[in-house]
């Protein structure tokens, strides 16, 4: 690891929200994903009883 000096603590934050907030992002994407999934096959199921 490269020597930060006295930004260190600063880098480090700033690598770790951002890690945070693409997680977070991932996580949102793969919820939503799951719930559309979810409503697209009950709206299917819908359209094969009708």
């Amino acid at each position: 690891m490269p020597d930060l000096g006295a930004y260190s603590a600063v880098v480090l934050g700033a690598y770790g929200i951002s890690l945070l907030l693409l997680a977070g992002i991932v996580l949102l994407s793969l919820w939503q994903s799951r719930r559309i999934k979810a409503r697209l096959s009950e709206a299917e199921a819908r359209r094969r009883n009708d």
